[in-house]
């Protein structure tokens, strides 16, 4: 069955492909080559598949180059709307910065004015009780002088009368004696004279009594005024930082106690005004003042509190963002990895500072991120700036927002110059953005 099979095949092989010789003739011998079907067929079969993979092939490269052709033309619209978008997103910082910069100015002068205000408000709550003081010292002695004035009145009166009859009499008996009448009259010049004099004096009390009054009505309202102003300008310096914290989702209550705890000395400006010594209760402008005091004191809660978290840029020089937070494509392996944090571009050498007060807790190369400074501030807040081209803090030193910590490089895994930036809550990672774009109308 087998070799009726084969016979079958290489007759039908015959037809389509017969058998061929290819002679080779040299000067003494004649040789040939028997070309039987199956070769025939083999090869004919090899040279189609041969032909085949070349124009497939060549259809392939062909498609590649027309794709990378498309593929270029689209990577340079990219980059030219990428390198537009940088240098709106470069414009749209420089405003911040300036606006930033402005608004800090506003709110250092309003501590500026804060801070004569409340000098003002103490001296003249001092100068009032002073005034109380006078007032009532003034008032007992009006009261004393009118009682002496009703006396003397009456005493006058009698004084008048007996002088009357005693006159009559003395003149009877000056007459009856031949004494001169000229002692009778000084007497009573005299007690004219003293009453006058009294009198005048009750004036003159009730006028400069009515003088204090006045003055006590001027000075009310001045205080009432100087007290809208401090009220108007805590307003406008409390409500933007309880934002600020807010949008950075800080809780502002949890962070004010926990500065408080730091800070919890006593005594000092913001101390709670209490003039009475006699168990008296205060008035309401003390009490209007001690509620302007907290306020204050919130106010530098806030104060001390903006300084030990990251509200600032790391970069204070022209630079321009390059990568933002979030995942972004590998462009050595092609796949998508996490960004924990965001890029400045900047010239080599560029001064790198930090955000917040806190203390170095590394200094030194890390793998990927080059040379890399950590600082660790409050609330569980930790900074990261990493490849560095020199670093200039150590290990425990203790820097302050704004202070110089190194230069910005290309050292690690890195494409170009730049400064990655990380701000981590708790040991993990968070977009510096947030705390960024809520200072950026209060900074």
């Amino acid at each position: 069955m087998r070799t009726r099979l084969a016979i079958k095949v290489h007759g039908m092989l015959e037809r389509h492909f017969p058998e061929r010789r290819v002679f080779l003739k040299s000067d003494t011998d004649t040789r040939f080559i028997r070309l039987r079907p199956e070769t025939q067929l083999i090869a004919f079969a090899s040279g189609a598949l041969l032909v085949a993979w070349t124009i497939i092939a060549t259809a392939v490269l062909l498609m590649d180059s027309i794709g990378a052709g498309n593929f270029r033309e689209q990577a340079k619209r990219d980059q030219v709307t990428y390198q537009a978008r940088l240098n709106d997103l470069s414009a749209q910082r420089d405003r911040r910065a300036a606006e930033a910069s402005a608004a800090h100015a506003r709110f250092n002068a309003a501590l500026d004015q804060i801070s004569v205000m409340q000098s003002q408000l103490l001296t003249s709550e001092t100068r009032r009780h002073e005034l109380e003081t006078g007032i009532e010292v003034i008032q007992t002695t009006l009261r004393s002088t009118m009682k002496e004035r009703e006396e003397a009145r009456l005493a006058l009166a009698n004084l008048q009368d007996d002088a009357a009859d005693e006159a009559a009499t003395n003149l009877l008996a000056a007459k009856d004696a031949g004494a001169p009448v000229d002692f009778l009259s000084e007497a009573l010049a005299r007690t004219a004279a003293e009453r006058d004099k009294v009198v005048a004096d009750a004036q003159e009390a009730l006028h400069h009594a009515d003088e204090l009054t006045h003055e006590i009505a001027l000075m009310k309202e001045n205080n009432d005024q100087i007290f809208r102003q401090l009220e108007e300008a805590m307003t406008i310096s409390v409500a933007p930082l309880d934002k600020m914290f807010k949008a950075a989702g800080m809780p502002p209550q949890r962070i004010l106690d926990q500065v408080r705890r730091g800070y919890s000395g006593q005594g000092g400006p913001l101390t709670p005004l209490s003039f009475s010594s006699r168990g008296e209760e205060l008035s309401p402008d003390f009490i209007r003042a001690n509620r302007l005091l907290e306020q204050m004191d919130t106010l530098n809660l806030y104060r001390i509190a903006a300084e030990k978290a990251p509200f600032a840029l790391p970069v204070k020089q022209a630079f321009r963002f390059t990568s933002d937070y979030g995942f972004r494509r590998d462009p050595k392996t092609g796949g998508r990895r996490m960004h924990r944090g965001v890029d400045f571009a900047a010239p080599a050498g560029t001064d790198l500072h930090a955000t917040a007060d806190g203390v170095v807790t590394h200094a030194g190369w890390q793998s990927g991120y080059g040379r890399l400074v950590k600082i660790e501030h409050d609330f569980g807040i930790e900074t990261r700036y990493a490849h560095l081209s020199k670093i200039r803090v150590k290990v425990g030193q203790r820097v302050s927002r704004g202070e110089h910590i190194g230069d910005m490089g290309a050292s690690g895994r890195v494409t170009g110059v730049h400064l990655h930036y990380e701000v981590r809550v708790g040991g993990k990672a968070v977009n510096p953005m947030i705390y960024i774009k809520a200072a950026k109308d209060v900074f």
